[in-house]
């Protein structure tokens, strides 16, 4: 049997204003993560997490959690658009017309 809960979260100024400061870290993060995978050609999370975990933690001033958690979104992106480029899904546009 599965059990759905559903919660609002109400923080308060401060609350919100830190949770704000976190996703900017993380959308940060993401991005340098992103180029990192990119540049390297490493898109999986065992290669990928190793070559920036440090770096992500103390540039973008990330715990733990979240810092894995950005290397895990990323990699999923791209196994996302890869799969979306295999199936057809995608059409990679010609710059050349």
């Amino acid at each position: 049997m599965k059990i759905v809960v559903r919660v609002k979260l109400e923080p308060s100024a401060c609350q919100a204003d830190a949770l704000a400061a976190t996703l900017r870290g993380c959308n940060r993060a993401a991005n340098h993560v992103s180029r990192v995978a990119f540049e390297s050609g490493e898109k999986r999370r065992s290669g990928l997490q190793p070559l920036v975990y440090r770096q992500v933690k103390d540039e973008f001033d990330l715990s733990a959690q979240p810092t894995v958690r950005v290397v895990k979104k990323v990699c999923d992106a791209y196994a996302t658009l890869k799969a979306n480029i295999r199936a057809g899904n995608l059409q990679i546009p010609c710059h050349d017309r």
